[in-house]
C-alpha cells in the first residue's frame, strides 16, 4: 500500500492530466528533469519516492511526512529551485526547520 493517495493529498487543485511521455514512473531516481508542482501525478509519485528514499527517524515515514513533504514543495521550496534532485535536496537540507 501507498504511503500516500490522491485522496490524501492536502491541496486539491492539482492537474490530473496525463500525456505520453510525461509519465512520472519512468524517470526512477530524482535527475534534473523538472518537476510540475500542479501536476497531481508527478507530486504524488515525487513524495512517494522521497518518502521511501530516506532514513526516518523514528523509521518509517508516514502518511503525516508525506503530507509535510506536500506543504513544503507547495509552500516553502523556493520557485527557482525546480528540478526533481533539487527539490529533494532542499527538503533533506531544510527538512528540520518546518513542523
Amino acid at each position: 500500500m501507498p504511503i500516500i493517495t490522491k485522496s490524501d493529498l492536502i491541496y486539491k487543485d492539482y492537474s490530473w492530466s496525463t500525456f505520453r511521455g510525461d509519465d512520472p514512473r519512468l524517470t526512477g531516481e530524482p535527475d534534473a528533469t523538472l518537476l510540475n508542482r500542479h501536476e497531481g501525478y508527478e507530486v504524488l509519485h515525487f513524495i512517494s519516492r522521497f518518502c521511501d528514499r530516506h532514513t526516518w527517524n523514528p523509521p518509517p515515514a508516514t502518511k503525516a511526512s508525506a503530507q509535510k513533504a506536500e506543504r513544503l514543495i507547495r509552500q516553502h521550496v523556493p520557485s527557482n529551485v525546480r528540478s526533481r534532485q533539487g527539490i529533494d535536496q532542499w527538503l533533506i537540507q531544510n527538512w528540520g526547520q518546518y513542523a
